[in-house]
């Protein structure tokens, strides 16, 4: 499903076609990879980057579009899993990245809709109003200033809210592109469709193979939203994955506000211009198996509230960490990665941007240890990792045990480890029902016609080739 963001232009960019040697290769090409990117723009030192498809045409396509430090009720659960220094501390962060990208905008002069707009978190069930009062005495203690509030700027069902001013929405992918052709023109290398599939050290260098070539690199930063490696790092054991359905429609008078309710049933506004951007439909990728069904929740939900079926429907996926903290930093060497940002891409992806820079170019960073991947264990932390292992057997269960699923239409056919489609020409189309990754066993989705990996989410088409990470490789026939 094609999102609002992604009839934009990039400069025209080529794969990787021969072995290179760099000081620093960057991978990944979304938010963050093209904002570290960006960051380093000025070293005197080699500096690459490649992306598994079409650069920014990830996860970062798929994203609301929002640039917010009102988070939910994040606030008061970072006090929680860590102490209320590195809550504040993290909301200072999320107010520089909305700086930076204001900045850049200004100082290059890019036109990529961004604009200036009140954030809201709201409810609109009574029992959750205590913890609105929980987030507020943080914002009073921290001087932040917000509004009680006890209505949305449009018709749209509210009990309790709390708002903020010096938030903003943008066009994700307009950023983006203005700040590849800037790269480009400084000469910079910047290769698509070049996948990075194995990583290893020789002597003080990195090598890292390719389906196009071998690159040697000093340092290597891993921007891919979710690492395609599982040592160093342990992301997987370390984080869990959410899946949410977004829609779009053209035609509604532009107001200049977002706003997200605190928790499930999940409901996230914003407009872009004539565009109204709504998230309805948020789970854990363990609860959504049949891609038809909650499409139709989705579909519901626009048509419900707002009277109009939209035109443009997606999805997306989150990788939310154990203490709603990003991980950002040095994994280990000269070996860098981001990744874990939550539901909150945008302000993340650039915050990482401005961190690693600061890494690499050997400068302190104000918010370098709280988000360091080797940042300390709480007792909630390892609660709440054994929750999302919980969740990630439960998605290995669930494709193992029963295979057949009874929404499968007739056309999709499991048989032991092979899963079959048959296309609308009678031809059978099979594949290894095992994702490469980590040997999930994989779920058909009857909307867009890929099987999908409910652990991870990596994605293969009909015929088993890769389309999405962190599986770097296809489905073994």
């Amino acid at each position: 499903m094609k999102s609002l963001w992604q009839d934009v232009t990039f400069p025209k960019l080529s794969s990787l076609n021969k072995n290179e040697c760099c000081d620093i290769l960057i991978i990944g090409g979304g938010i963050a990879g093209i904002s570290t990117l960006f960051e380093l723009k000025d070293l005197k030192e080699k500096i690459m980057l490649i992306d598994k498809g079409k650069i920014g045409m990830g996860v970062t396509s798929k994203t609301t579009g929002k640039l917010t430090f009102l988070q939910e009720l994040n606030y008061q659960k970072i006090k929680e899993a860590m102490n209320e220094e590195s809550a504040k501390l993290y909301l200072e962060s999320q107010k520089d990245a909305i700086k930076n990208v204001e900045s850049i905008i200004q100082k290059y002069q890019i036109d990529c809709g961004f604009e200036k707009v009140d954030s809201y978190v709201f409810t609109n069930q009574k029992k959750e109003i205590n913890k609105f009062h929980k987030e507020e005495a943080l914002l009073k203690k921290w001087n932040v200033p917000f509004y009680i509030v006890k209505e949305l700027p449009i018709s749209f069902p509210c009990t309790y809210g709390i708002k903020v001013s010096d938030t903003a929405v943008f066009h994700p992918l307009k950023y983006l592109s203005h700040l590849c052709k800037i790269l480009k023109e400084d000469k910079i290398p910047i290769y698509e469709n070049t996948c990075a599939q194995k990583i290893s050290k020789k002597d003080d260098n990195y090598i890292i193979q390719t389906n196009h070539g071998t690159i040697s690199a000093k340092k290597v930063i891993v921007c891919t939203h979710y690492p395609f490696f599982i040592i160093p790092g342990f992301i997987p054991f370390k984080t869990h994955l959410e899946k949410d359905y977004i829609c779009a429609k053209k035609g509604f008078q532009n107001q200049p506000f977002s706003a997200i309710t605190n928790t499930s049933p999940i409901h996230s506004i914003r407009y872009q211009k004539d565009h109204l951007i709504y998230l309805g439909n948020s789970l854990k990728t363990n609860q959504g198996l049949n891609e038809e069904k909650e499409y139709g929740k989705i579909l519901k939900n626009f048509r419900k509230y707002f009277s109009e079926t939209p035109d443009y429907i997606w999805s997306n996926h989150d990788i939310i960490t154990t203490d709603y903290l990003p991980i950002i930093g040095r994994l280990k060497d000269q070996l860098y990665i981001a990744t874990g940002f939550n539901t909150w891409g945008m302000t993340n992806g650039v915050l990482a941007g401005m961190i690693l820079s600061d890494l690499i170019k050997g400068k302190k960073n104000p918010y370098e240890s709280l988000v360091s991947p080797h940042r300390k264990m709480s007792i909630q932390k390892c609660i709440q990792g054994f929750q999302d292992f919980l969740q990630n057997t439960d998605s290995i269960l669930k494709t193992k045990i029963q295979k057949q699923k009874e929404f499968y239409p007739k056309n999709v056919i499991m048989k032991k480890n092979i899963g079959i489609f048959i296309d609308q020409n009678g031809k059978e189309h099979r594949i290894q029902n095992q994702c490469p990754h980590m040997k999930c066993s994989l779920i058909f989705n009857t909307i867009d016609q890929t099987w999908d990996c409910p652990c991870h989410g990596s994605r293969f088409d009909i015929d088993g080739n890769v389309l999405k990470g962190p599986s770097v490789f296809s489905i073994k026939k």
